[in-house]
C-alpha cells in the first residue's frame, strides 16, 4: 500500500512538473508572437517613412533657389520720441522735445508774473 501511495505521489509531482513547463512554454510562445508583430510594425512604419523621405529628397533635389538670404544680424531702429503740434502750444512742444533730448529750456525768458 505504501508503494502505491508513492507511486501516486510520484505521478502527481510528474504531471505538476509537465504541466508548469508546458504552461512556461506558452507563455514564452504568447510573449514572442507580440514581439515579432511589434517589431513588423515598426519595420513597416520605418520602410513607409523612409520612402516619404526618398521621395521629398527627389523633390528638392530637383527646385533650384530663387531667393538668396543674406543674415547680417539684428538691425537696431531707435525711435526718439519728438513732440509735435497737435493739442498743446508751441512753447509747451519745445519745452518736451528739449527734455527728451536732456537739454535745458531753450526759452530761457522769465515768467511775466512774480512768484509770491
Amino acid at each position: 500500500m505504501t508503494m502505491r501511495v508513492v507511486s501516486y505521489l510520484l505521478v502527481a509531482v510528474v504531471a505538476l512538473v509537465i504541466g508548469w513547463k508546458t504552461r512556461g512554454w506558452q507563455e514564452d510562445s504568447t510573449s514572442l508572437a507580440v514581439e515579432r508583430a511589434a517589431q513588423k510594425i515598426a519595420d513597416d512604419a520605418v520602410a513607409r517613412e523612409s520612402t516619404i523621405a526618398e521621395k521629398v529628397e527627389e523633390k528638392l533635389a530637383g527646385l533650384t533657389a530663387n531667393q538668396t538670404v543674406i543674415d547680417r544680424g539684428i538691425i537696431r531702429e531707435i525711435q526718439k520720441p519728438i513732440y509735435q503740434r497737435v493739442c498743446l502750444e508751441p512753447d509747451a512742444v519745445r519745452l518736451l522735445n528739449d527734455a527728451a533730448r536732456g537739454k535745458a529750456p531753450s526759452d530761457t525768458r522769465k515768467p511775466a508774473g512774480g512768484v509770491p
